[in-house]
């Protein structure tokens, strides 16, 4: 996943509405190495949302980052608690915005076995955990990528995953969701099966775009909008907005002579974003950058213009949602 600074300079825009407080509730850290070719760590977080925008706070949301390389195998994933909670400590005096929160992994499909690992990752973060992503990412055909876990079909319906799951809630903690669109209605089944986890869902869901699905863009939101709608009989659901702009997704931006502009990213995305704020409403809806994997293809200025023009007919009360109060009462930040 390769990152071209000089390609996206070539895109400068005004900051629209630049006293707006954002908070991100959606980045990964990293060092360089395999697979991603390349380090992203605070600094490089600072440079992107330091770019013009009003960004206060963060979420870290796992990346597989920095596992222990020893002991048992449940408890390498708290190895990413441990590196994060070092850049949040060092984020807290700085000058940039402050990572207020991480979401880690953990096996959820050990059922209440995954309480110790939790609960590890709770002291590892210094009082930052707030809960866990465990990729559901799955799809049958073989040209589109599954999760870099490999997960099973039909994981969420599995009833130790559930288990796991409603750990979560009993413990207060709450579940990221990653899932391709298809798999929506599973979603829907495991909100329901445990109504007391509150769940994350990400990037509208996961929406493919390659592969057997490259050449059905309308059908493809047609079932989309049908199954993101009936996330809206499930409480316990907040819908994260963005993601649009991965290498799944089809859109091919990052293959072009320049990168997008805001108006070409909103004029895009507007439905779906539309039809998720319609079916949640903005209590229950935030924009998030999913920085630096979006940084294939958009700078994280232009990508916060084009949240901006999207939202631009709402109140000001639900752009307070929609740019910081959803991810606030999500990751149960001050």
């Amino acid at each position: 996943m390769p990152v071209n600074e000089q390609w996206l300079s070539q895109i400068q825009e005004d900051i629209i509405d630049p006293g707006r407080e954002i908070v991100d509730p959606h980045h990964h850290f990293w060092h360089d190495g395999p697979p991603r070719g390349f380090p992203y760590l605070l600094e490089h977080l600072w440079e992107d949302t330091g770019s013009g925008h009003n960004v206060t706070q963060t979420v870290f949301i796992e990346a597989g980052a920095e596992y222990r390389s020893d002991g048992p195998d449940p408890l390498r994933p708290v190895g990413e608690s441990d590196f994060v909670a070092e850049l949040a400590a060092r984020s807290a005096g700085g000058d940039g915005a402050t990572v207020a929160a991480i979401i880690g992994h953990a096996n959820t499909s050990l059922g209440e076995n995954v309480r110790p690992v939790l609960e590890a990752h709770v002291e590892a973060s210094q009082g930052l955990f707030r809960g866990i992503r465990h990729h559901g990412s799955w799809d049958a055909s073989p040209d589109v990528p599954n999760s870099r876990i490999e997960p099973p079909p039909h994981l969420f319906l599995s009833e130790s995953f559930q288990a796991g799951i409603r750990v979560l809630g009993e413990m207060g903690l709450s579940f990221d969701v990653w899932c391709y669109h298809p798999q929506l209605p599973e979603v829907v089944e495991l909100a329901k099966a445990c109504p007391e986890t509150p769940m994350i869902l990400n990037h509208l869901g996961g929406v493919i775009g390659i592969g057997p699905y490259s050449d059905r863009s309308e059908e493809v939101f047609e079932e989309w909008k049908a199954s993101y709608a009936a996330l809206a009989q499930c409480p316990n659901i907040y819908g994260k907005l963005g993601g649009l702009a991965q290498g799944v997704n089809g859109r091919g931006w990052e293959t072009r002579d320049l990168p997008p502009t805001s108006d070409e990213i909103a004029d895009q995305q507007r439905p779906f974003y539309l039809h998720a704020i319609k079916c949640l409403g903005p209590d229950r809806c935030m924009f998030e950058s999913n920085f630096p994997v979006e940084k294939e293809s958009v700078s994280y200025h232009v990508l916060y213009n084009a949240f901006k023009k999207i939202a631009a007919d709402f109140s000001e009360a639900e752009k307070d949602d929609l740019f910081s109060g959803s991810a606030m009462r999500a990751y149960r930040l001050s």
